[in-house]
């Protein structure tokens, strides 16, 4: 492959990531999905309905990533969250933090996006600060901190620290054939769970848990069979094309916000190139500011007072710190993690449900204080 056909091949996937972004902002936007949303909704009304919404999603992405693993077009073994470090503690701290912090700031990283492109100023600098904070927690001050302390702490396999190669040794079956097993029982176990809720089968319901899965999956053959490269023309050797991480990536939304920002500063750098993750932020963006104008939702929405911009602030850098730590986000670890059936997702993803649910608290503790 020459030079000339990877840069043609690079802007397919470019293109590819930014449509299937486009539309995950666009559904986001009309379904209201929020993880945060879906947490608070049971905490404080019992309502389970946009956690079934997300629940299906997993389900969806799950059997959607092991279908395309059985069929050849990705490896499980090249994604992102493939590890033999179970880093159970970064996953664990990162988490706590990152759900605290959504809490606060009013929604996760991709609540944060698709609030932007509703007209939300708040949100504006939600992305600002925790892209930065995210920044400084990969190659700043914070990272040193990371390194140093929970990063340190992890338990070694001698294979991915996923589920379905631990169930693979135990029964002597392929890593992918358990996977999909895992993920036929999961995934269909959650969608199940999901229709079953008391009327729950609405067009919009329906809309965000099948629509955002697929879109999961979708990212993860864009990313692993449209962008993969068996021999780079440069290197000589595999490579997964427009990703930050040289792996297969779907979508996340923290560390992308970092490198979008660290594009927009040094837009003149020839070294600084678009990626996937990068174009997925502004995806979100487009699609969530293209259906609210549409549907005439779209308001400008400022800070109240000096208490609502702290915990805001507070909220970004607790998320930007937390969501690298954990090394994703409700949608990072959340659908793309989950999809993958890794042991670190799961832990990060319970600890991001902890600490949003000690937050709601905290909050109904301030509120009942204040009266």
């Amino acid at each position: 492959m020459d030079i000339s056909t990877l840069n043609a091949l690079t802007t397919q996937v470019l293109w590819a990531a930014f449509i299937a972004s486009v539309l995950f902002g666009a559904i986001a936007q009309r379904t209201h999905f929020c993880t945060m949303g879906a947490i608070s909704d049971i905490v404080n009304m019992s309502d389970w309905t946009r956690m079934r919404m997300w629940g299906m999603a997993v389900g969806v992405a799950m059997i959607g990533f092991y279908l395309l693993a059985v069929a050849g077009f990705i490896d499980p073994a090249k994604t992102l969250y493939a590890s033999n470090r179970f880093i159970w503690l970064s996953a664990l701290v990162g988490g706590l933090l990152f759900g605290f912090g959504m809490v606060l700031a009013s929604g996760c990283g991709s609540k944060t996006l698709v609030r932007i492109g509703g007209g939300n100023l708040k949100s504006v600098v939600v992305f600002v600060v925790m892209g930065v904070a995210a920044f400084a927690t990969l190659k700043g001050i914070t990272a040193v901190l990371r390194v140093a302390t929970v990063d340190r702490v992890a338990i070694d396999f001698t294979s991915n620290a996923a589920l379905p190669n631990w169930l693979g040794s135990a029964i002597g079956m392929s890593n992918v054939s358990a996977g999909l097993i895992l993920a036929l029982v999961l995934g269909l176990g959650l969608i199940i769970w999901a229709l079953l809720g008391r009327d729950f089968v609405r067009f919009d319901n329906l809309l965000a848990g099948f629509g955002l899965g697929a879109l999961i999956a979708a990212m993860w053959w864009i990313s692993g069979h449209l962008g993969y490269v068996a021999e780079h023309p440069d290197t000589l050797q595999e490579a997964f094309l427009a990703t930050n991480s040289g792996r297969a990536e779907a979508l996340s939304f923290v560390s992308p916000v970092a490198f979008t920002i660290d594009w927009f500063m040094f837009f003149s750098d020839k070294a600084k190139v678009l990626t996937i993750g990068i174009v997925a932020v502004f995806g979100v963006v487009v699609g969530s500011a293209i259906y609210a104008i549409a549907s005439r939702s779209f308001r400008w929405e400022g800070f109240c007072d000096a208490e609502d911009t702290a915990n805001h602030l507070a909220g970004a850098v607790l998320m930007g710190v937390g969501g690298v730590t954990a090394m994703g986000c409700t949608v990072g670890q959340g659908l793309s993690g989950l999809s993958t059936l890794s042991a670190t997702s799961f832990v990060a993803v319970a600890a991001i449900v902890a600490g949003a649910v000690v937050a709601l608290k905290y909050q109904v503790w301030r509120l009942e204080r204040s009266v």
